[in-house]
């Protein structure tokens, strides 16, 4: 088998807010080291549980690993053209191997044309519709995964810009009906096969509304 890491690197970055020390140091005469670490839950590779946006959904510790471990489906978005959207259409010429209890992973190569570090990231990137969204919940599918911010108003998130949460459609749609958000991951063109196998594993986080994941997909040699 062979092992493709998606997980984006927790280290200093302007959207998300992170701590890191040594609480012990071998350069300071202590025995071992150890590092601190404090970081929204929000922030790079995580899985989003309903509880981000209903008050009595799930929370992380209370989505079962069977939605984020199992068979994905790999939609080639490769084309998508920077700053604009992806409607059901696409998904539909693209998709048709989409099976119901699917992880769907949308593959844009991103991470290749914009870097996650710098603005135009998440200001260039394409998005996906409503229609799009409802598609993916109408095929069944447990789990999503998209290399790319998938929500417009994201982008405004930059500039301190909150949108009403209903165009958040990803969030909407999905998240609100059960499907669980697998976000900010990466590397997707390293992927060989349309369905690998996806371990999406959160921290054992109690009554958390998202997590930090290390996802990794398996697929054939």
């Amino acid at each position: 088998m062979r092992i493709v890491d998606l997980t984006v690197p927790i280290e200093p970055h302007f959207r998300w807010p992170m701590e890191r020390s040594l609480k012990s140091d071998f350069a300071r005469g202590d025995p071992f080291q150890v590092t601190w670490l404090g970081l929204v839950v929000h922030g790079f590779t995580h899985i989003d549980s309903p509880r981000h946006m209903v008050p009595d959904g799930p929370t992380s510790s209370q989505v079962p690993l069977e939605a984020t471990i199992g068979e994905a489906a790999v939609i080639r978005l490769d084309d998508a053209p920077d700053n604009a959207p992806i409607d059901a259409d696409v998904l539909v010429a693209r998709g048709a191997h989409v099976r119901p209890g699917d992880i769907v992973l949308l593959r844009t190569r991103w991470d290749e044309r914009r870097r996650l570090h710098s603005p135009e990231f998440w200001t260039e990137a394409p998005w996906l519709t409503r229609a799009a969204c409802t598609w993916l919940l109408d095929r069944g599918i447990k789990a999503l995964a998209p290399d790319f911010p998938q929500d417009y108003p994201i982008r405004g998130l930059l500039g301190g810009r909150m949108a009403p949460m209903e165009e958040f459609v990803s969030h909407d749609v999905l998240l609100r009906n059960g499907v669980i958000l697998i976000e900010y991951v990466c590397n997707f063109g390293a992927l060989r096969t349309d369905r690998p196998t996806i371990y999406a594993l959160p921290l054992k986080l109690p009554e958390s509304d998202g997590c930090p994941a290390r996802v990794i997909a398996v697929e054939p040699d």
